[in-house]
């Protein structure tokens, strides 16, 4: 019997004992291996080059370059990688322009183990993770930013969720809520393929091109 495939992860943090805690954490999750870290963007460029990494955790706060001015870099170097941020910055402009420059995610420190390995999961498996505490900031930075809206029904209505049927809308309010794909399964006890395909036409139905956007409009129409 095959072993499992483990997703291989690059950790990239300036500060050396919060990097080594967090490969600790994640050492201990039968999903995962560390096959690489770094302590700036330089040894980060390298190291992804090298390894060729499943998923970068990138620190935005990093000596020489940002981590958002990195990404794009990354993303050219490991085309295959997953790109999550995890920062202290709780700071509009840089969760925007992480999202712009490619990042498939953005998490702040202070979430604890469980949700940030769980995040770490979705990612993964092609979803969109911000922290719950961001999606308000989200929705004033889309706003602002034009991001292409609801679709023509939606607009005829003036009602995003009028366009969803009663199921779409409950799968829109635990997206809003950062509830993964398998999460709303269990909550509402159908296939986790089955909320996929929900989510699929929710974002068709609403005109939009991602999960983070369908958050982002979900809280805006207060279903959270």
């Amino acid at each position: 019997m095959n072993a499992p495939v483990l997703a291989k992860l690059l950790v990239v943090d300036d500060h050396s004992l919060f990097r080594r805690g967090l490969i600790a954490l994640l050492s201990q999750d039968e999903r995962f291996t560390v096959v690489g870290e770094a302590g700036d963007s330089g040894e980060a460029l390298r190291c992804a080059a090298r390894v060729a990494p499943d998923l970068i955790l990138l620190d935005n706060h990093l000596p020489g370059a940002r981590g958002v001015d990195t990404i794009a870099s990354l993303k050219e170097i490991a085309p295959q990688a997953r790109v999550l941020m995890l920062t202290v910055s709780e700071d509009e402009g840089d969760l925007t322009a992480a999202l712009h420059a490619g990042a498939d995610g953005y998490l702040l420190k202070t979430i604890d183990s469980d949700a940030l390995t769980d995040s770490i999961f979705q990612c993964l498996n092609g979803e969109s993770v911000v922290s719950p505490e961001m999606t308000t900031k989200l929705v004033a930075a889309f706003r602002a930013r034009g991001v292409s809206g609801p679709s023509a029904e939606v607009i005829a209505t003036g009602d995003v969720s009028a366009a969803l049927s009663p199921r779409e809308r409950e799968i829109l309010t635990h997206i809003a809520r950062g509830a993964s794909n398998k999460l709303i399964a269990r909550d509402l006890q159908i296939a986790e393929t089955t909320v996929k395909i929900h989510v699929q036409h929710i974002l068709r139905k609403l005109g939009l091109s991602s999960r983070v956007q369908a958050a982002v409009y979900a809280a805006g129409c207060g279903l959270t």
